[in-house]
């Protein structure tokens, strides 16, 4: 993965790529993959860096969505839980199974649980990762020794699958590479270009340099999440919108909150939405709100009543109460949600995905979530070779391993005790610019690792030194490592939780 070669390849005069995907989040990346691997000729453009947004900021799960199943949507769970086993099986560097844990203080829990996820077994069939099982009060204990016992009978444990979300996005965009495609970040579409009504490309901007230049192709998808509203509206101006925004907040604490190899899942909070308690990366992760949104920025904050909410519902079910002096970072993500009828809440807005063709040509894919997202990128590609001609050809990712880098960038935060010295940090430097297209400080710290989300005040720490040693291998000076090092520090303030 070079961007120089890429940006060569977009630039290549009188080439016209047979796809052209804007978007480099995990329907954009799945999509150009999907393509690639058909044998078309692929290129993707993202306007800032690969999972910036919504793909890098999610719970951090596959699964089939339990609040799905009590919603009755049958079809998206056992969708949802058939790629998630074809995932364990093509990455499972960096998707593992992950026992959950239902606390029950009911009489009634456990016996409504455990009918509920014996179906979400039933509905995984060959591809299940294990069996429900009813656990007794000591049981569910010894599990998750971090839930509070205060009113504890027993709990129902089923399985699930926890991921790294952005490793997960570089993993597609290498794949995009070994596969003939093209994938450049800081490349932001300007206009379409349209040929006797036709949408036959699109002119881009380099957010580096400034440059200009046209990129032809015989179909363009608009893949952009949030965005999707914005890129249909270079389409056509009256396009109406179709994206009803979400946001979701999550809280990174302390691994002594929830220690052991389990997580936590309450099926129910105020809002509508499950609460999890995840163990990530030594960390726990806490999450997530629903809160409806009427503006999409690429970099989302979480409001201080969606702090204060994941903090209370923490407090509930964790023996130990943790307070935002214990937040390690603190993040939002925005949800794609397809509009539904006037007045529907956000956390019913279905989760599925939504493929639209527009008169120009224009095909746009909305809606969905990362677990699906292979699934959404063989839709889209079945619709792209019909809108543009290309030809009937199979899709193979269903059965296509994803590479494994080998790079052993780690997803540390500064508390962990790893050394930060030069020495320890400029091949992980060189590893994520050489190899990964790491452009910033915030590339680095917050997707190349996952610095930022792990521990947002020790990223600011090591800041200047990641600036200093990406400047040496950018090739660019002191003043633009003093100005990535501010910026990067005024970022890290909306991740430190107070």
């Amino acid at each position: 993965m070079n961007r120089d070669d890429a940006l060569r390849a977009l630039r290549e005069a009188g080439q016209t790529w047979d796809v052209l995907v804007i978007g480099g989040g995990a329907t954009g990346l799945g999509s150009a993959l999907d393509a690639a691997s058909r044998g078309f000729r692929t290129a993707l453009v993202e306007q800032h860096d690969f999972a910036k947004a919504t793909s890098g900021r999610s719970t951090k799960l596959i699964h089939g969505g339990v609040r799905y199943l009590r919603q009755g949507n049958l079809a998206l769970v056992r969708d949802s839980l058939r790629e998630r086993g074809l995932l364990l099986q093509n990455a499972p560097h960096l998707v593992r199974k992950l026992a959950f844990v239902v606390p029950c203080r009911t009489w009634s829990d456990r016996p409504f649980y455990g009918i509920g996820l014996k179906l979400y077994d039933a509905l995984a069939g060959s591809l299940g990762l294990g069996a429900t099982e009813l656990l007794s009060r000591s049981e569910a204990l010894a599990r998750v020794p971090g839930v509070c016992a205060d009113g504890l009978r027993g709990g129902v444990l089923y399985w699930d699958a926890q991921f790294d979300d952005a490793r997960l996005a570089l993993a597609l965009a290498r794949a995009v590479f070994d596969y003939g495609g093209v994938a450049a970040n800081y490349v932001r579409v300007e206009t379409l270009l349209k040929r006797d009504g036709r949408v036959c490309g699109a002119r881009v901007r380099d957010m580096e340099s400034g440059a200009e230049f046209e990129v032809k192709a015989r179909v363009v998808v608009n893949a952009t999440g949030v965005f999707t509203d914005p890129v249909r509206r270079l389409d056509d101006g009256n396009s109406p919108p179709m994206i009803a925004a979400s946001q979701g907040a999550h809280l990174v604490l302390p691994r002594e909150f929830l220690p052991g190899d389990s997580a936590l899942m309450v099926p129910k909070t105020d809002d509508g939405r499950v609460l999890f308690a995840i163990p990530w990366h030594g960390r726990v992760v806490v999450g997530t709100t629903d809160t409806p949104v009427s503006e999409t920025p690429l970099d989302p904050r979480p409001r201080e009543d969606e702090v204060q909410f994941l903090l209370s519902h923490a407090a509930e079910h964790l023996a130990r109460a943790p307070s935002t002096a214990d937040v390690l970072s603190a993040w939002a993500g925005l949800r794609p949600l397809v509009k539904g009828g006037s007045g529907a809440s956000t956390s019913r807005l279905s989760r599925d995905h939504t493929l639209v063709v527009s008169d120009s040509g224009l095909v746009t894919i909305a809606g969905g979530k990362w677990t699906t997202y292979r699934k959404m990128a063989e839709d889209t590609v079945d619709r792209v070779a019909v809108v543009g001609g290309l030809g009937r050809r199979p899709c193979v990712t269903a059965k296509l391993e994803l590479p494994d880098d080998g790079s052993g960038l780690p997803a540390f935060g500064y508390a962990d005790g790893v050394a930060t010295t030069r020495d320890a940090l400029e091949p992980l430097v060189r590893e994520g610019v050489r190899s990964e297209m790491a452009r910033t400080v915030e590339d680095f710290l917050a997707r190349r690792t996952r610095w930022l989300m792990l521990d947002a005040r020790g990223s600011v720490v090591v800041a200047p030194l990641v600036a200093e040693l990406m400047a040496k291998e950018l090739g660019c000076d002191a003043n633009w490592a003093g100005r990535q090092t501010r910026a990067f520090a005024e970022l890290a303030r909306g991740y430190c939780g107070a």
